[in-house]
């Protein structure tokens, strides 16, 4: 779980009990930059707040996205909040199996932000990223809270064990530690594009929501390519690719 200022739940009210099916919350991100980048105008962590996280049930009612989504903003609108910043990452996640590898985490461009009006403001930094075999990524900011002695090391070294890696002696070189058991649990580094940035204004009046104004270009929407089912005489479910319809 991230860094979080605001956390919510969507309650389904209709069973015996009311019963958990979603959570969204709003944080602060890594660097200030994701805020102030996208806008320079307002104060970060106070005015501009990431929104990290949004899960819900596969069993939530259509529209159940939008609906929580405009509830939420709605709420920290009222506690001074004038945009979010989110992030959606286009590339795959694959877990190292043992007959083949399994897709854990499809590419995502972030429809239900598209849906909500989101501005989509480009990609953000190319890096190289260290992907482990169960698919995680140990990010840069992971691995200087080991070798630093940060707090949250512990949490990182105990994924690493969990993945065959003895855990390191109070006296061991602690880089020399997390290079050779990245090395020895099979690290690869891939190149990765940048996720997806989006940025919405909001606020419970039009005047709070045209104040604010965004400090990047913004784009056109990227969409998925999907596969639809094309009705045919020789194949009802002949798979075409939607691109080749477009007018």
């Amino acid at each position: 779980m991230p860094s979080t200022t605001y956390r919510y739940g969507l309650l389904d009210q209709h069973a015996d009990r009311p019963r958990l099916v979603g959570v969204a919350t709003l944080g602060v991100p890594m660097s200030e930059k994701v805020l102030t980048n996208p806008f320079p105008g307002l104060n970060p962590y106070e005015e501009s707040l990431e929104f990290n996280r949004l899960v819900l049930a596969q069993d939530v009612a259509g529209n159940g996205e939008s609906w929580f989504c405009t509830r939420v903003f709605w709420h920290v609108a009222g506690h001074g909040v004038r945009s979010v910043v989110s992030f959606g990452d286009p590339v795959e996640r694959w877990r190292s199996g043992p007959n083949r590898p399994e897709l854990i985490k499809p590419g995502h461009c972030e429809i239900i932000y598209q849906a909500l009006n989101f501005a989509h403001l480009g990609h953000s930094t190319v890096r190289p990223l260290p992907l482990l075999p169960d698919a995680k990524v140990l990010t840069t900011r992971a691995q200087a809270k080991v070798t630093g002695h940060e707090t949250g090391a512990a949490s990182v070294i105990a994924c690493l064990v969990a993945l065959r890696v003895t855990a390191p002696q109070d006296d061991v070189d602690l880089h020399r530690w997390l290079r050779e058991a990245l090395h020895a649990i099979g690290s690869r580094r891939v190149c990765h594009p940048g996720n997806h940035r989006y940025a919405l204004w909001i606020g419970r009046t039009r005047g709070e929501r045209t104040r604010t104004v965004i400090g990047m270009a913004v784009g056109r929407y990227p969409k998925p390519d999907l596969q639809l089912p094309f009705p045919n005489r020789g194949d009802r479910h002949q798979s075409v690719d939607h691109r080749s319809h477009d007018p």
